[in-house]
């Protein structure tokens, strides 16, 4: 009989397989001894038992799941039973998604399952590194101080991603009212003009016709104009929802110039503090390098970095490998060796990750000096040309007058 399985392997990932078995019982327990956590099995062409929800795939709140690990581990430090804890905060718990989700953990946990497990099984709607995580910390006996690494990451990720946003509100705020003055301009103000430039006796310059042209094109086709942008913005999102949509995306914000190596340090921040994060909780190198490459962002990135779990797996240097990406600059390399060579790479990754945070805030800074003269001046050439495009005419006329 064919078996459609939902696994769990020990380094915390859960994926879905198909197995070829006698019966059920068979195939159970033939997966673990292969060291697998089975969560679930059903004969193929029938629906796994999931929570309905989970279709939609969305994720937890950063700021909500940070809150509730920080009430998790301070009541494993209270000595409370991890059972009983969970009961608490689904009691307090009011955002709906965690609140069904910790109802799922619970019922999971009194089964017998491990709390990494249980986690693990609702796939990527919590971090990657989480259940890996968690199970480190079960292994060791270290529970609560896990959690609190993995605190601590949440805060500078979320801190990193604070300070991001916030330096671009402001290009945004301009780039939208540039448009929105456009609009205004070429839809309300200039067709005001239109008639009285028509009933003038003189030819309108150039740069009148194209301003006349284009207000008379967007006033005249709104109707299919509107329907074609919803349209197109629609098929945009969906075809960035794909693989290659997404990877063709991040191909080209990594060649935006200044932009893009933001967006490549950001990513390669992402990764080298997941990866410190992990090693830190006790999992073994190769283990985190898959967990944290799939914590990465940028998916061309997270595919560039992808050969090195193998090249490490082979016994090449973890230095080595990251050196044939190209991505890594010369003192973040040596700053890898010496803590590869010292035993301290946690630590080590921990200090390069820094170090990103630095160059990010300092390439953010040159950025924006950059940016919002540049979008100052494009705001006033437009206003500038719009302006000249009306009143050149009505000089001409009044000089005719004149003369």
């Amino acid at each position: 009989m064919e078996f459609v399985v939902r696994v769990g392997t020990p380094e915390g990932r859960v994926s879905e397989q198909v197995h070829h078995a006698r019966d059920e019982s068979a195939l159970k327990s033939d997966l673990l001894k292969k060291g697998l956590h089975v969560f679930e099995v059903r004969q193929k062409g029938m629906a796994l038992g999931l929570p309905s929800w989970r279709g939609r795939r969305r994720k937890i709140p950063p700021a909500t799941f940070l809150v509730f690990n920080q009430e998790l581990a301070a009541l494993l430090k209270a000595g409370l039973p991890l059972l009983q804890g969970l009961e608490l905060m689904l009691e307090r718990q009011r955002d709906p998604q965690l609140r069904t989700v910790l109802g799922d953990v619970r019922d999971r946990i009194k089964s017998g399952q491990d709390l990494s497990d249980a986690f693990a099984a609702y796939g990527d709607v919590f971090p990657p590194l989480y259940s890996s995580s968690l199970k480190a910390g079960e292994r060791t006996g270290e529970l609560e101080q896990v959690i609190r690494r993995f605190i601590r990451y949440q805060k500078l990720v979320l801190e990193a991603r604070k300070k991001v946003v916030s330096a671009l509100v402001y290009p945004t705020v301009l780039v939208f009212l540039s448009i929105a003055m456009i609009i205004v301009m070429t839809v309300v103000v200039v067709p005001k003009f239109t008639i009285f430039f028509r009933d003038l006796d003189v030819e309108l310059p150039l740069i009148t016709r194209i301003t006349l042209a284009i207000s008379d094109f967007l006033t005249g086709n709104w109707y299919w104009l509107v329907p074609a942008l919803v349209v197109a913005v629609v098929a945009l999102r969906r075809w960035l929802g794909t693989e290659s949509g997404r990877l063709a995306r991040d191909i080209y914000l990594l060649k935006v110039p200044l932009a893009g190596g933001i967006a490549r340090r950001f990513a390669l921040g992402e990764f080298t503090r997941s990866l410190s994060t992990l090693l830190g909780g006790g999992i073994p190198l190769v283990s985190a390098l898959e967990i944290a490459v799939s914590a990465v962002g940028n998916l061309h990135i997270r595919r560039t970095l992808g050969p090195t779990i193998q090249q490490v797996r082979e016994g090449k240097p973890f230095y080595g490998a990251l050196e044939t990406t190209d991505l890594f600059e010369a003192l973040e390399i040596d700053m890898v060796k010496v803590g590869e060579a010292t035993g301290s790479l946690d630590t080590m990754l921990g200090s390069v990750a820094e170090f990103i945070d630095e160059q990010i805030e300092t390439r953010m800074a040159r950025l924006l000096t950059l940016v919002e003269p540049l979008m100052l001046v494009f705001m006033g050439l437009i206003v500038a040309m719009l302006l000249i495009s009306i009143y050149v005419p009505l000089f001409n006329s009044i000089g005719k007058i004149q003369g």
